[in-house]
């Protein structure tokens, strides 16, 4: 027999919503080694990116201080549909750990200090086409505010309404690409994928000035030269979001993504970004939403951060000199290279600012003061 409680689930969240459609974009970020490998690393950061209502595993910076191969940055989920609809959405981390959320999950995150099995529960999420757009703001300038410019449906999950369902975490998981400087000066990208990877870009910032190059269809490996500092950035954004549009966003979804990332995928430094394969991502990340959507996009991005050679004698003398602008232009992947660099005495001025470095990510994230904008049925 069935009981009462089970026929209302199902009128909840009936097995399939024919018209519901989702779309999702992240990172994940990693640092290659010196034969390409991903490393461990700690980012060396402060917890203040991200507004101050976000919820998070502690009142620390724990995902700053977190050691890992990958950093799954900014995962966010949009719902579109004509009609309002409720659902449950449920992602499982199997590698790692949740760290920060929002709006506020129904199921807490394990503890990182597991180190694995990370999930995240919220339900009911309501889908609410129309509704006014009365989102929390906390007036920073934070790079979670971009992902909201989308035609996406309104969310209301318990008291709080957001556009989107957000999170973030550290795995130790693999990546697709391991980026290693040769002997002749070209690098060395080499898939390690199980299949085709179909849009990569060497990007690189030095002294301000930018270049890059772009790879399509990466079967196995290739060898190429670093791309001369003659490029336009916003030739490159474009590059970008047509290739995340070609893997299936919406043009507003593919032009938040880049504009959230706009200062950190294109500061000073040496990265390679790719699209990874669909597939890699459901397995790495396995997302369920109930009842089950006509259509589901996943479009994530590995973003491999390179030491050059360059950089690293850069980085080298900046140790012995104490040059903490060369230090600060390391930027949070300061502590990830500095295991690089040998035989070189570290200056007091150096250790100085690495140790101040390190201070801030133990620094307790502010809560929230007042005024908020709140929603308005609050």
């Amino acid at each position: 027999m069935i009981s009462k409680s089970a026929i209302v689930l199902c009128f909840l969240f009936p097995a399939f919503a024919g018209d519901l459609v989702v779309h999702e974009w992240g990172t994940f970020t990693s640092v290659a080694g010196e034969r390409g490998e991903p490393v461990s690393w700690a980012s060396l950061s402060a917890p203040s990116d991200l507004p101050c209502f976000v919820y998070r595993l502690s009142a620390q910076c724990v995902k700053c201080n977190a050691t890992s191969l990958v950093r799954m940055e900014t995962p966010v989920l949009y719902f579109y549909s004509p009609h309002p609809t409720t659902v449950s959405v449920h992602v499982d981390l199997p590698s790692g750990a949740i760290t920060e959320w929002y709006p506020k999950a129904s199921g807490p995150p394990r503890d990182v200090t597991y180190g694995r099995d990370g999930r995240i529960d919220w339900g009911p999420v309501q889908i609410v086409p129309g509704a006014a757009p009365d989102f929390l703001s906390d007036g920073s300038d934070s790079h979670y505010y971009p992902a909201r410019n989308t035609d996406s449906v309104p969310l209301r999950v318990g008291n709080e309404q957001e556009k989107l369902l957000f999170y973030r975490g550290v795995a130790d998981q693999g990546v697709a690409i391991e980026a290693e400087f040769q002997p002749d000066g070209k690098l060395e990208l080499r898939n390690a994928a199980n299949t085709s990877l179909p849009f990569a870009v060497l990007f690189e910032k030095r002294a301000g000035k930018t270049g890059y190059r772009v790879l399509r269809d990466l079967d196995r490996w290739a060898a190429i030269d670093p791309p001369p500092l003659t490029a336009n950035i916003a030739n490159l954004r474009r590059e970008l979001a047509s290739a995340l549009t070609e893997a299936g966003l919406y043009p507003k979804e593919a032009a938040a993504m880049i504009d959230t990332w706009r200062d950190s995928w294109f500061e000073e430094g040496m990265r390679v970004f790719y699209i990874l394969p669909r597939n890699t991502v459901d397995e790495t990340l396995p997302l369920k939403v109930t009842p089950a959507p006509a259509a589901t996009v996943r479009v994530f991005v590995g973003r491999v951060e390179i030491l050059s050679p360059g950089m690293k004698a850069s980085l080298a003398s900046a140790l012995a000199t104490g040059d903490t602008a060369t230090l600060e232009r390391c930027g949070r992947f300061l502590a990830a290279f500095q295991p690089r660099i040998r035989n070189v005495v570290i200056s007091p001025a150096a250790q100085a600012f690495i140790d101040s470095m390190r201070a801030q990510n133990t620094n307790r994230v502010s809560p929230c003061k007042e005024p908020l904008s709140l929603p308005t049925n609050q």
